[in-house]
């Protein structure tokens, strides 16, 4: 059954006055919004007012929001950080790894620099070296303790000299190439050299001990004047060293002298510097023996001694390349056999 037509006519009516009223209160919005423009552009400062007391009651919602980002953000930050501090760690720890190497290797330029500068005052002394040169190797896994030298027969090295460092007396070369040469260390078993107590005369032996240490024998036997602590420095016997090198320094007393530590360490002595020979009749001979030559004033036969009046009466190593040489005095008149005959063919 179909609505009667009044109903149907003021709802009609109801619709028609709702649209009606939308369009007036739209159409008087867009008036006032272009009259408030037209305004705004013609006089700017008329609503200043409006618009401060606007912002002045939306700051407090503002400030809130602006805290509230703020501290989102402090979180956030803590949060990546903290994810962030193991690798910032790993990586400081590296750049403090590189720093220590530059520091050690800061460190190790400046010791060289000590040391060059040590060896330049030794070569400014009185006693003029013959070379300076570098301890390239070692026998290291020998029973025996070599050395072997940058310098050889080229720059005037020759068997018998003198090496030092600026601490001391390393040893004596043994054999000489032309470019290099081996050097007996003072630790060598064979290693003899005669030495005497810093301040005083008295006087020991230093032999190797093939260990790193010295055995120093007193040459007058009793009582032992030694002490922990003394010094022991090169006394110029045997003409091969010149006086007052230090050698070593005691560190146990024994019966008859005591064990000393060597002074002038071979592994820290990289750069040393070669000493001729103190005694001028000592070198002579020394070439004398290199070239195979019988010594001068020396008979054929090797158990001869040397004839009356010798041209020139030099010391005569009694023991072998590898010991140490002492002098021999000259055969006088008195104590001479007699002259050998020939030998037979």
């Amino acid at each position: 059954m179909a609505p009667p037509a009044a109903h149907r006519s003021g709802a009609n009516k109801r619709a028609q006055l709702g649209l009606f009223a939308g369009y007036v209160v739209a159409g008087s919005g867009a008036l006032l919004g272009a009259f408030l423009l037209i305004i705004s552009l013609w006089s700017p400062e008329t609503f200043a007012g409006l618009r401060s007391m606007a912002a002045d009651l939306a700051s407090p919602a503002g400030r809130a929001g602006a805290a509230g980002r703020v501290e989102s953000r402090s979180v956030f930050e803590a949060i990546g950080g903290y994810y962030r501090a193991g690798s910032r760690n790993a990586e400081l720890e590296r750049e403090i790894a590189i720093a220590r190497v530059r520091l050690a290797e800061a460190e190790a330029l400046r010791r060289e620099n000590d040391r060059l500068k040590a060896v330049l005052r030794v070569t400014r002394g009185e006693n003029r070296p013959v070379a300076v040169a570098r301890l390239i190797g070692s026998t290291s896994s020998s029973a025996r303790r070599f050395a072997y030298l940058s310098a050889g027969r080229t720059q005037g090295v020759r068997a018998g000299m003198p090496v030092t460092s600026p601490l001391g007396l390393v040893g004596r070369v043994l054999e000489a190439g032309s470019y290099s040469s081996r050097v007996l260390l003072l630790t060598d078993s064979e290693s003899m050299v005669p030495v005497r107590r810093a301040g005083d005369d008295v006087l020991a032996f230093a032999e190797g001990r093939a260990d790193g240490l010295l055995r120093v024998r007193l040459i007058n036997l009793g009582i032992n004047p030694l002490k922990v602590g003394d010094v022991f420095v090169t006394s110029g016997a045997g003409g091969l060293f010149r006086p007052g090198i230090a050698v070593a320094v005691a560190v146990r007393i024994t019966e008859d002298g005591a064990i000393a530590q060597l002074l002038s360490n071979p592994a820290a002595s990289d750069v040393v510097t070669v000493e001729p020979i103190w005694q001028r009749p000592a070198v002579q001979a020394l070439e004398v023996i290199d070239q195979g030559l019988p010594l001068p004033g020396a008979s054929a036969d090797a158990g001869a001694a040397p004839a009356t009046g010798s041209p020139l009466p030099i010391p005569t190593p009694t023991a072998t390349r590898t010991g140490s040489p002492t002098p021999v005095a000259p055969a006088t008149p008195a104590d001479q056999p007699p002259a050998a005959g020939p030998a037979a063919d």
